[in-house]
């Protein structure tokens, strides 16, 4: 089952490639929760504390992974664009034996560099092991996690967003089931929930790769397929590897926005996690778009519709306007239900949500420039341009660096929490001209044949 986003009306189109996309975030984001929720209420808030404290590792790991695994099926959907199937094939093969070569060598650095890693994050003494078991478990499981993403991306290439979810909904509920046994039946602590991530999620990898081999011929590649290809490679690697050293520049700067809220003790850090944890889950919608417009664009470049891309941005921020109002309000209005979640029942929510309100009202006041990050950023990489969405990761950097430093000078919490706000207004309009720049390069490289293919397309009332 496929989707083609090339024709027809444009919002449509994308709001129906975007909600199971959407449903999948949430599911993942409960997926993530679990952990936690589980672990705050039936072990403690310090631990709790401790895998909320990894939370940016775990992000610098799995976005790096996404990243990488996302740019290596961006030629796969131009290729379906295209209509090329020996290219999407070939894709597919090449792109799974470079990710044999990453498992290797992404689950061997992270085990290496995780002690010294939590050591200069000042992770506090009283949860610092606790933190290294759950962190370390979860590199063990880099793997499934690389292939997961993999599997899902090949799926979005060709259009395909709604079995994804329904294997993460399953997955999901596997997660839970084994959180509980782990943790709660079994009483393995922090190991118990890293394991039932790792389990759970290879299960979904598992899932998707069986259900690419037996239900979509054209990402199956044939052995003729079978080869490492250095010129596909290449192209790859160009397109995957600056996707992923963004998610690593914005990892980055989250641990560091991280390290300066440690200073704070394990109380702070327990009410951080929540409210990161609610504010991820608001935030999806954000970032759903953005992963549909990667295909969108991957597939309209592959068309050379080029005005079409332009259209289907400023639409998708119309769409994603009206969300984060919706999603701000809901965000605020429930922020106490949701983090009750997270705590046993003898636990000071007072307290709690003294640490969490300043995070949260900063945070959700500058959701559009978010907005911005994701559909420009993704709408280039979807056309094939890495380096400018890789610049806008170091803009995120440098902002989060410099409201953290000041932060740790002054001892002040809301500068500290501020730090996504800052990087999201400077990176939102560092991704606003540098989308303008690469639409009129594409429209100067391809010249020609782009107004000529519009202008047929809009005879013919496409």
């Amino acid at each position: 089952m496929d989707y083609d986003m090339t024709e027809g009306s444009i919002i449509p189109k994308l709001l129906r490639f975007v909600l199971p996309v959407f449903l999948g975030n949430v599911f993942q984001q409960f997926y993530n929760m679990v952990d936690t929720i589980i672990v705050g209420r039936y072990v403690s808030a310090k631990a709790l504390a401790a895998v909320g404290s990894t939370g940016t590792i775990m992000f610098l790991i799995l976005g790096f992974a996404t990243g990488l695994t996302g740019g290596f099926t961006v030629i796969t959907s131009q290729a379906y664009g295209a209509g090329d199937e020996r290219k999407v094939r070939h894709s597919v093969a090449n792109g799974i034996i470079l990710s044999i070569f990453v498992t290797i060598v992404m689950t061997a650095v992270s085990l290496l560099s995780m002690k010294p890693l939590l050591r200069l994050m000042n992770t506090p003494e009283d949860i610092f092991q606790d933190a290294y078991t759950y962190i370390s478990i979860i590199c063990v499981g880099c793997a499934v996690s690389i292939f997961y993403n993999l599997f899902t991306s090949y799926l979005r290439s060709v259009g395909n967003s709604q079995v994804p979810l329904y294997f993460l909904i399953f997955s999901a509920c596997l997660n839970i089931v084994l959180d509980l046994a782990f943790t709660v039946g079994m009483r393995k602590g922090v190991a118990g929930a890293a394991w039932a991530t790792v389990i759970s999620q290879g299960a979904a990898a598992l899932l998707t790769f069986l259900y690419i081999y037996m239900k979509i011929p054209l990402l199956r590649p044939l052995k003729t397929d079978w080869y490492l290809d250095k010129g596909e490679s290449r192209k790859q690697m160009q397109v995957g590897v600056p996707m992923a050293l963004q998610f690593a520049i914005t990892a980055s700067g989250t641990m560091i926005m991280q390290t300066s809220i440690n200073l704070f003790g394990s109380t702070a850090i327990s009410a951080f996690t929540a409210a990161s944890k609610v504010q991820n889950l608001f935030t999806q919608g954000i970032v759903s778009m953005g992963v549909s417009m990667t295909t969108y664009a991957g597939q309209n470049y592959g068309a050379q519709k080029i005005r079409r891309i332009r259209e289907g941005v400023f639409k998708a921020m119309l769409i994603l306007a009206a969300y984060s109002v919706a999603a701000a309000a809901a965000e605020i209005l429930f922020l106490p239900q949701f983090s009750r979640l997270f705590f046993a029942g003898d636990v000071d929510m007072a307290a709690m949500l003294k640490w969490e309100y300043p995070y949260i009202y900063v945070s959700v006041a500058f959701f559009i420039p978010l907005c911005m990050i994701f559909i420009n950023r993704n709408t280039m990489q979807g056309c094939g341009y890495s380096l400018l969405p890789m610049l806008c990761g170091v803009v995120e950097l440098a902002a989060r660096f410099i409201m953290a430093y000041i932060s740790m000078a002054k001892h002040s919490y809301a500068l500290a929490v501020a730090g996504d706000a800052a990087a999201w207004v400077a990176a939102g309009i560092f991704s606003m001209f540098s989308f303008f720049h690469v639409i009129r390069r594409i429209e100067k490289k391809l010249g020609e044949p782009v107004r000529n293919k519009e202008a047929e397309i809009d005879r013919h009332g496409v």
